[in-house]
């Protein structure tokens, strides 16, 4: 039986571990390499490190970061942030990655995901996906713009809401024009590997992850879903990896403020019979 992964996820800004709500109010939250050394002690499946402000800074990743938390860890360690070509990818890759985590980039020059995956493969092409819930008028109008310019601009996969699942860019800072569901298929299409959908309404929260938002998504595409955005327990990850078709459940602020333990987190899914792997921590 496969098992679901536990990830936890380093969001970092200026060299430090940050954790906000609704992808703001920041706050510190410690060291990335001293907390990557703690996660692969305590057992995490994996790890993800987010940049989170490259791309709104339009600069490059923090390669001597990734080095050093790749020295002290030993389990897959996904990286993104700040990717604007092939080259960025390639830099991440012998930094330490095993996997790059592409967001921006794939909405503005989709054909990177293609080349990742050609270069590296499937399984290391990851394709972050930040979308929040808006009015389908403002929605239809950013649309179509994309559409006028002949950019992807499909129609949305489930119009009788009045909302829909945007797709955000720039560490959410920017809407596109694209419904989520949409372009995790597009994105599939290109050659991603994975999918990490990350909730912008849930994210911080600590009220749960958007069940709705990740059924709808990891019901459409054929390969792994990491949910993201909102875990505020062991119990919320209980409920998105069996009410969804979620493979895996990322956190952050439950682990890094030592609310609940990895293991912890672990033993409650499988006694009530979520497949995780237990480890000796």
């Amino acid at each position: 039986m496969l098992t679901h992964r536990i990830i936890p996820c380093l969001d970092v800004k200026a060299g430090r571990v940050v954790k906000g709500v609704n992808f703001v109010q920041l706050r510190d939250a410690g060291d990335p390499v001293e907390i990557a050394r703690q996660y692969d002690a305590a057992g995490a499946d994996e790890l993800v490190f987010l940049d989170i402000t490259a791309s709104h800074e339009d600069r490059a990743i923090m390669l001597d970061v990734v080095r050093k938390v790749a020295e002290q860890c030993f389990m897959p360690f996904t990286v993104g942030g700040g990717i604007r070509a092939i080259g960025d990818v390639t830099a991440l890759i012998q930094a330490g990655a095993e996997k790059v985590s592409i967001n921006t980039a794939a909405v503005v020059m989709p054909d990177i995901v293609a080349q990742t995956a050609k270069r590296f493969g499937r399984c290391a092409t990851v394709v972050n996906i930040d979308p929040k819930r808006v009015p389908r008028a403002e929605f239809e109008a950013r649309r179509a713009e994309r559409e006028a310019k002949g950019l992807f601009a499909p129609r949305d996969s489930n119009p009788s809401t009045d909302y829909v699942f945007e797709v955000h860019t720039h560490g959410g800072r920017k809407p596109t024009g694209i419904e989520a569901v949409a372009w995790a298929q597009e994105v599939v299409r290109l050659g991603a590997g994975e999918i990490m959908l990350t909730s912008m309404d849930a994210d911080g929260t600590k009220n749960g992850y958007d069940v709705e938002m990740t059924a709808a998504v990891s019901a459409r595409v054929d390969v792994p879903v990491v949910a993201s955005g909102g875990c505020g327990s062991p119990e919320h990850m209980r409920r998105v990896l069996t009410e969804t078709r979620a493979d895996a459940a990322l956190a952050a602020s439950i682990f890094h403020y030592g609310e609940y333990t990895i293991q912890e987190t672990k033993r409650y899914l499988a006694d009530r019979g979520v497949p995780v792997r237990l480890t000796a921590a």
